[in-house]
């Protein structure tokens, strides 16, 4: 069996990761690591990185930035491959995971759902032949999620900015422009509220018409067992960096 840590695993994604592990044979939840603790889980859970007892064949991460890099610190001094489902990074910080990935597997997603990595694949052909319209990509969550956009939202704009040469911009925020829209951008909008899981659109936006795609989250399952999968794909690889494309193939 693959023995795995949770990192965060107190954390709302971390109690359905626990939750959802049983359904995995190849799998069993060694330990969890998060810096708060009321001792109510049936497994190990440590809050220093130095504590930690039972080393696990991978790491599945869903956590915020900095604990991150505090448990992947602990994963290169000790091999462990690495499945990160966190999101919210700086671009510097990007590329400290793929400088990581030389030494470990790495495994990172921000999104971790099949259908999500379907729609990027389709924003992408449809932006091919979409040329000339405005991409609005409009995208809403829960009122605790920290960072905007979500990840999921740029991970849909990169797509289909490959495909057309990372000729377009992003624009965040138009609070302070007081000018017409740049043809050459694609605009973001977050909303924050309630207790929605993840709703993600990408409108395109002709001279007469809109096309529009979209997709919405009923459950915070689908990710967490994405994030499984992946722990399982990710435990017999070789030192990488690795994505959903690899795990869809």
């Amino acid at each position: 069996m693959i023995k795995v840590l949770i990192n965060g695993c107190n954390g709302r994604m971390g109690q359905v990761l626990v939750n959802e592990i049983d359904r995995f044979p190849e799998l069993l939840l060694s330990s969890g690591f998060d810096i708060f603790d009321e001792g109510k889980n049936t497994f190990p859970v440590y809050s220093k990185i130095e504590d930690i007892k039972e080393k696990p064949d991978v790491i599945v991460d869903f956590s915020i930035p900095v604990s991150t890099f505090n448990i992947l610190n602990y994963a290169v001094k000790n091999r462990v491959p690495t499945v990160i489902a966190t999101t919210g990074f700086s671009k510097e910080e990007l590329e400290e995971i793929k400088v990581s990935s030389t030494l470990i597997p790495i495994f990172q997603s921000s999104n971790m759902s099949f259908d999500i990595n379907l729609m990027k694949k389709i924003v992408s052909e449809v932006a091919k032949k979409l040329k000339g319209t405005d991409i609005e990509i409009v995208e809403t969550h829960h009122n605790r999620k920290v960072d905007a956009p979500s990840g999921t939202a740029v991970l849909l704009a990169d797509a289909i900015n490959e495909v057309m040469d990372e000729k377009l911009e992003y624009n965040f925020n138009r609070h302070d422009l007081h000018e017409k829209r740049n043809p050459k951008e694609i605009g973001f909008s977050s909303i924050r509220g309630g207790n929605i899981v993840g709703e993600h659109s990408v409108q395109f936006y002709g001279e007469h018409e809109t096309f529009e795609i979209k997709h919405t989250s009923y459950s915070r399952n689908v990710f967490a067992e994405g994030a499984l999968k992946a722990a399982i794909f990710l435990a017999s690889q070789k030192p990488g960096y690795y994505g959903m494309d690899d795990l869809v193939k």
